[in-house]
């Protein structure tokens, strides 16, 4: 029996047309047999408050840990907002990192930036690696992808148009599967 990689993905862009958003779901039809993504939903998260945590964690939040921690690997997609990541993926991930088992632990994953600047979201990328260094995420190495020109590679549907984006979106979610098989072993 083959094992099936079953990997989570997170938008850290709540608008309906977004390009991370439409990337990621690029990403899912070029998963291999053996794999399964699941775009998980954040923007019930509220806000972090520790008076809130205190009090007890919402189940937005409990649900999102228990997928996480579950699933064998993780995308992140997120957009460039002022040099680094947007706020509700930073909102979200101070909220799972105070969960107990920590859902981050060991975990596999990649990244996907797309922006409509040149760069594609390059210094969010490297800024959410740095951010998942202390929960002990374990990040491919390559490909990066980073959509530059975003708004340029996906028509009004959200449909991806380009070829070469498409290329690199099938070799991150290949290597994510090899990556994962390699850590989980």
């Amino acid at each position: 029996m083959t094992k099936v990689t079953k990997i989570v993905a997170i938008s850290g862009s709540l608008r309906k047309a977004s390009y991370n958003t439409a990337a990621i779901k690029a990403a899912m039809t070029f998963a291999p047999e053996n794999c399964e993504i699941e775009l998980l939903e954040i923007s019930k998260i509220p806000l972090y408050d520790q008076e809130l945590a205190d009090s007890g964690t919402p189940e937005a939040v409990l649900t999102l840990a228990k997928k996480i921690h579950a699933a064998d690997a993780i995308i992140f997609a997120t957009p460039e907002y002022n040099y680094s990541i947007s706020g509700v993926l930073k909102n979200t991930i101070d909220w799972l990192s105070r969960q107990q088992p920590q859902p981050f632990e060991g975990k596999p994953a990649a990244i996907i930036t797309a922006s409509m600047s040149f760069l594609g979201g390059a210094r969010a990328h490297y800024h959410l690696r740095q951010i998942m260094i202390y929960l002990d995420v374990h990040f491919i190495n390559k490909p990066e992808v980073m959509i530059a020109s975003a708004h340029e590679k996906f028509d009004n549907n959200g449909q991806l148009t380009d070829n070469m984006t498409g290329e690199f979106l099938q070799q991150l979610v290949s290597a994510l599967v090899t990556w994962s098989d390699k850590i989980n072993s």
